[in-house]
């Protein structure tokens, strides 16, 4: 997907477009050109991931406030939907291009978007779209190999499952539940579209018709109201049942089965995949560049 990159109109501004949508970001002080084109490259590999997973960029604008501090790297990044879309994050001044060739903040933000604002209760869901389509939306965009997809899931879903006295996702607010318990539900809600439908279809177009319909970070929805509308693109109502499990009690998932499942066995630090496993064509589908054929 072409992007196209607008001259910055002041020292501290510049704007970058994603097909139709505009992004418009705003540094709190001047910066040097290298640092101007790090950033501004970073954003621009976001913007391509996030609309290569949804078809599109999710909002038609986008505001980008990015404020300078000491140090390198991004750090702390928040995006809100009221008055319009806008994530703000910092970056530190000694950052180079490198501090950023495989960081996942910005993408993480831009996710966000794809997603309407609900109770906080289920807060979880938000995060876990964005913890979990990240890794999936870099690796389609070509920014992230498979190999380094499934190792990060590996390696950090563990972190999702649910501890002694924790109950299900909408009563057990922690940071492990909220961000990699919900990652943990769209993993298996993704599996679970894709062996029902034999790989026609996965959480992504849940994903795209809630968008489709309005439920954008600009949107305030109930969250059953998002699983219907996903659940109909799809034409199986997983996200339905797994919520109707996941929400008020813990439940017991193995992870080690599911990855032999999927073909993934740890080696060294790595992953070695096994096409012949049983849902290998699911792991496959789910970072691949190619669209499931939906007819």
């Amino acid at each position: 997907m072409l992007l196209a990159v607008a001259a910055a109109c002041a020292e501290d501004t510049a704007q970058l477009t994603e097909g139709r949508s505009r992004i418009d970001i705003t540094f709190s002080e001047p910066i040097s050109d290298p640092l101007r084109s790090a950033v501004l490259g970073w954003v621009a590999d976001a913007s391509r991931a996030v609309a290569t997973y949804h078809t599109r960029f999710p909002v038609d604008h986008l505001r980008i406030r990015i404020r300078l501090r000491d140090g390198h790297g991004p750090r702390g990044g928040t995006t809100y939907g009221w008055n319009g879309a806008l994530t703000t994050i910092s970056v530190g001044r000694a950052s180079t291009t490198a501090d950023f060739a495989d960081d996942w903040l910005m993408t993480h933000e831009m996710l966000h978007l794809g997603f309407p604002s609900v109770p906080e209760k289920h807060h979880w869901i938000e995060e876990g779209i964005s913890t979990y389509v990240e890794l999936i939306a870099r690796a389609r965009a070509g920014l992230k190999t498979p190999e380094a997809v499934w190792r990060e899931l590996v390696n950090e879903l563990p972190q999702g499952l649910p501890k002694e006295g924790d109950q299900g996702l909408d009563f057990t607010p922690t940071w492990g539940r909220t961000y990699w318990g919900g990652a943990l539900f769209c993993l298996l809600a993704d599996v679970e579209i894709r062996k029902r439908t034999d790989n026609r279809f996965g959480f992504e177009h849940a994903l795209r018709a809630i968008v489709a319909a309005g439920g954008t970070i600009e949107s305030e929805w109930k969250l059953s109201r998002a699983i219907e509308v996903g659940d109909r693109a799809t034409g199986v109502p997983v996200l339905r049942e797994l919520y109707d499990r996941m929400k008020g009690a813990p439940e017991a998932i193995d992870l080690d089965a599911l990855w032999r499942e999927l073909g993934i066995t740890r080696h060294d630090r790595q992953v070695i995949f096994d096409d012949t496993a049983p849902l290998a064509k699911v792991r496959k589908a789910i970072t691949s560049h190619e669209e499931p054929k939906t007819q």
